[in-house]
């Protein structure tokens, strides 16, 4: 065919690696917190609220830019999206280098909340890339395609705490944001070069009509197809009850995640004492275990279906956040951590496997209702934590984990609903099969 461009993989590829650079600016932005609460004399509370600025425009706009997928394909929402990222990523970088640290004062707090938000815009890109890789790949693979896809992308928060310490200490503060400035920039020219649309989504810029590049697309293997609108793809996916039960789960698994890779290193330094290089060490090693598992997460829910793999994933969460809660040394909460990545990544794979199987005709508005809000926990977390630290002192650090413990109960019963109602379709399906062949027999 000539008329189309780009394979699967690449496809995958072009939105792992926009999604990778796109959590660029809040990798930063969150860790460095700490630096503007010094000189700025800030709050547990407001510290809280900066950390969580970019996941609040990183969670909310998941939700129109990825039904935007579905009547653009997802380069122009990519696109956009980390263009305002660089927006926010700039500003960032002119108040680092222009009035840090003796110009700073909380009046320009609405300022860095601001800026924060903008370059969040670049989480964003998530549910854009899953509705993007899941319109490229069929059914049968979409767990191991949008694992892979959230697993290596999810991987640039846990690399870039690891990096952020030793920049800080080699660059200073305003070379870092020089340096994570210009890899978004660099990063968003490579995604222009190397995204792809899927197959339907090039017929019809190129003048297909949409049977005609539905039948051709179909012809190619693609399984997945957009219900209309941007509207529309938003109303079919809302009137879903399995929707907006994904949507709590990930506001547990993922927003949760987000909400602990900015926490993480406030928490070592504060609890524990450890140094910044250690709380970095600490913190990338719970972002990149939460991210890289999600890529066998997938496949294992390819295998065993996301409910069970979802059921599972909870237990070992809700584990972990009851040795975070309890104990109070640090090689048990180390092993708490290790669990809350174990369950938090391979859950976020499941509920992925999950959504193109329950929403097949609007990938798009119910990956962005699901991504969007479910991505919100990463806002709402931090300050409720930020809360327990200052209602409780110190303790508060671990106290705030029962945060985690209650959502996990939550998401379980939520889980275990679904694999009812998946298991219940698949009988009546069954049946139904049944009788179209014996109906088929007795005609014949």
């Amino acid at each position: 065919m000539t008329d189309t461009r780009g394979t699967p993989n690449a496809g995958l590829f072009g939105a792992t690696l926009g999604f990778f650079v796109g959590f660029a600016a809040v990798s930063l932005f969150g860790p460095t917190a700490g630096k503007f609460k010094e000189v700025m004399s800030l709050s547990p509370v407001l510290v809280g609220l900066l950390v969580a600025a970019p996941a609040l425009s990183g969670s909310l706009l998941r939700i129109p830019f990825s039904a935007w997928v579905d009547t653009t394909g997802g380069r122009k929402p990519f696109l956009v999206l980390l263009i305002l990222s660089i927006v926010g990523m700039g500003g960032l970088w002119a108040v680092v280098f222009f009035l840090y640290p003796d110009h700073l004062s909380q009046s320009l707090y609405p300022l860095l909340l601001l800026l924060g938000v903008l370059s969040g815009c670049g989480i964003a890109t998530f549910s854009v890339g899953i509705s993007q890789v899941s319109y490229w790949f069929p059914q049968s693979k979409q767990g191991w395609a949008l694992g892979t896809y959230a697993g290596v992308g999810n991987l640039a928060p846990g690399l870039f705490s690891f990096l952020l310490p030793l920049a800080l200490a080699a660059w200073g503060l305003a070379g870092s944001y020089s340096a994570w400035l210009l890899f978004l920039i660099a990063g968003t020219w490579l995604y222009a070069v190397t995204g792809r649309n899927a197959w339907y989504f090039q017929l019809l810029k190129r003048g297909r009509t949409p049977s005609e590049a539905r039948e051709v697309a179909q012809e190619r293997g693609q399984e997945l197809f957009p219900a209309g609108s941007m509207t529309a793809t938003l109303a079919i996916s809302a009137r879903t009850w399995k929707t907006w039960a994904l949507v709590v789960i990930y506001f547990t698994t993922f927003g949760g995640f987000i909400a602990l890779t900015a926490w993480f290193p406030t928490y070592w330094k504060s609890f524990f004492a450890v140094s910044s290089v250690m709380a970095g060490g600490l913190t990338a090693l719970y972002s990149i275990l939460t991210s890289a598992i999600r890529v066998p997460g997938g496949s294992v829910a390819d295998r065993i279906g996301g409910e069970n793999t979802a059921v599972l994933s909870l237990l070992t969460m809700l584990v972990g956040a009851a040795l975070m809660t309890l104990s109070h040394q640090f090689a048990v909460c180390v092993t708490g951590v290790v669990l809350l990545g174990i369950g938090m990544g391979v859950a976020n794979a499941a509920v992925f496997k999950m959504v193109p199987q329950e929403v097949p005709e609007a990938v798009g508005g119910a990956a962005g209702w699901v991504g969007g809000l479910g991505a919100f926990g990463g806002f709402a977390i931090p300050p409720l934590m930020g809360l327990f630290v200052r209602n409780l002192g110190t303790i508060g650090y671990a106290r705030g984990f029962v945060i985690f413990i209650l959502l996990a109960i939550c998401s379980l019963i939520l889980a275990g609903v679904l694999k009812r109602a998946h298991a219940s379709t698949e009988v009546r399906a069954g049946v139904v099969a049944a009788g179209q062949a014996a109906q088929g027999s007795s005609d014949v």
